[in-house]
């Protein structure tokens, strides 16, 4: 259980809805909680820059994370915390690599820092952050994975830092935006045919970018056709409709 009382599935669909809602395509349940518990601990890294009041406060929420997968690699006794516990499971079972998930956790770090982002910074942050977070899932639901996720997370980042504004690099206004994101999601599209189709559920959700970059919020029930579109056809990830 979390701090405040939900399950991690629970905690996820609150504060992650749009994975969450992709997550439920997962047939095998153990792999779906494994990408669950993911997606837990992404929610735990963003939280250290949102209730930090200093960088220091910050820096040291994320070394807290980085002892705790050291913990889990080493065999010691793995914290009491409940997204902890689960990725200790999830390491276990799929064999996650230490220095993809520690990459993870470092990827957070440009966030304790002045924002907006530079022009030059755009690409690794959302490749260490949301491309990254989509990779190891694929992983959990396709070993042996060597499709690039990265075009894909690239596009669902954007679409992330221009809906919660102020972080994207000065002068990128809503058309530089939205030419970026069609663009990495044309990569996607291309780089997606190499996907096992058991791991589409991974990078469904970047289809959501599409509607998000022209202003929409779709309904709950838009996103569930939008998904599942997406994670039948694959590729189609941000074809119009």
């Amino acid at each position: 259980m979390s701090a405040d009382g939900e399950d991690l599935d629970g905690l996820v669909r609150r504060v992650d809805p749009d994975r969450w809602l992709a997550s439920r395509f997962i047939a095998d349940e153990a792999a779906r909680a494994d990408v669950v518990t993911l997606y837990a601990l992404n929610y735990e890294l963003s939280r250290a820059a949102e209730v930090a009041s200093q960088p220091l406060i910050g820096e040291m929420r994320l070394a807290w994370w980085r002892e705790a997968v050291e913990e889990i690699f080493e065999g010691r006794p793995v914290r009491r915390h409940p997204v902890a516990l689960a990725l200790a499971e999830a390491v276990r079972r799929r064999g996650l690599p230490q220095a993809e998930l520690e990459a993870l956790i470092d990827g957070r770090l440009r966030e304790l820092e002045a924002w907006p982002l530079g022009e030059d910074e755009v690409d690794d942050y959302l490749g260490d952050t949301a491309g990254r977070l989509m990779t190891l899932a694929a992983k959990v639901l396709a070993p042996g994975m060597v499709c690039d996720l990265r075009p894909a997370g690239h596009a669902w980042g954007l679409a992330g830092l221009w809906r919660r504004g102020g972080r994207l690099p000065a002068g990128w206004d809503a058309a530089m935006v939205r030419g970026r994101t069609q663009t990495a999601l044309g990569e996607a599209r291309a780089a997606l045919k190499d996907l096992p189709v058991e791991a589409f559920p991974a990078a469904a959700y970047a289809t959501l970018a599409r509607p998000y970059m022209a202003g929409r919020e779709p309904s709950e029930l838009a996103k569930r056709l939008r998904l599942t579109w997406a994670v039948v056809r694959g590729s189609r990830i941000g074809s119009p409709g």
